[in-house]
């Protein structure tokens, strides 16, 4: 389904259910004292309610940095095998093409086999890894004369390892991508709390009631339908895509 329908039906479904709760509360709750407990609840949910907002924004700000780098880092791997087969083009014999041919079926695996595994969180396969270790290789025994040719040899060798950084942070962005069962067990009894302690207040005829739950329900659910779907920044909402490999393919064809 949609990303954008399926938000849509969480904050519809908790503005409902919210709303419902409320209307019984104040339909089989009791009236008296409501009004009274109007100061004491209200500075119980001005506490909760912002220490509530301090994780909400902490966790999501997170996320939102961890899609940021993901995405710089592609194209920091992608660029730099580039610039490592551009760096070898130079060195004698038949390393250029060598390289060359190894980056352009690096840049494929990673955009046709290992992209959808990222997304899927399915086992990664080892292929990038085997062509990295023969990239290096045919670097490192290219017999490079004068200092021209070492100063490419060494470029290159420099781009590779670039890439392999690269490369290991997306990894382990992939395999630690996600919100722990701690957070998630705060995030969501908070918002439960977060919901329930204005059913406390009085003064406000039904209707007026009702719209103010289902509205700060609704507000809680699109919040978390957001940290849910930026747990995975190969996947869900965020879903970077290998635009990053495409346009290296193009460039080392």
């Amino acid at each position: 389904m949609n990303v954008y329908l399926t938000g849509i039906f969480w904050v519809v479904g908790a503005a409902v259910v919210a709303a419902v709760i409320g209307y019984l509360v104040r339909r089989f709750g009791w009236d008296e004292g409501r009004r009274d407990n109007n100061d004491a609840a209200g500075q119980v949910f001005t506490i909760v309610g912002g220490l509530y907002a301090v994780l909400v924004v902490f966790v999501l700000i997170s996320l939102f940095d961890n899609v940021s780098t993901a995405r710089e880092g592609s194209y920091t791997e992608a660029d730099g095998l580039v610039a490592m087969s551009w760096a070898a083009d130079s060195l004698p014999g038949d390393t250029a093409p060598k390289v060359r041919q190894l980056a352009s079926a690096y840049a494929a695996t990673v955009q046709r086999q290992e992209w959808p595994r990222l997304a899927d969180g399915g086992a990664m396969p080892d292929t990038g890894w085997n062509q990295l270790g023969q990239l290096s290789k045919t670097i490192a025994g290219a017999q490079a004369d004068g200092d021209w040719m070492n100063d490419r040899k060494s470029e290159a060798a420099n781009q590779l390892w670039q890439v392999y950084q690269a490369r290991q942070a997306r990894l382990t962005a992939s395999a630690a991508s996600g919100v722990g069962s701690v957070v998630w067990f705060a995030l969501i009894l908070g918002s439960f709390i977060s919901v329930l302690l204005p059913n406390l207040f009085g003064g406000t005829r039904m209707a007026a009631h009702l719209v103010i739950v289902s509205t700060l329900a609704g507000t809680i659910a699109l919040l978390l339908y957001a940290i849910f779907q930026l747990q995975n920044p190969f996947a869900g909402g965020a879903n970077i895509q290998p635009d990053a490999f495409t346009s290296a393919l193009a460039r080392l064809s």
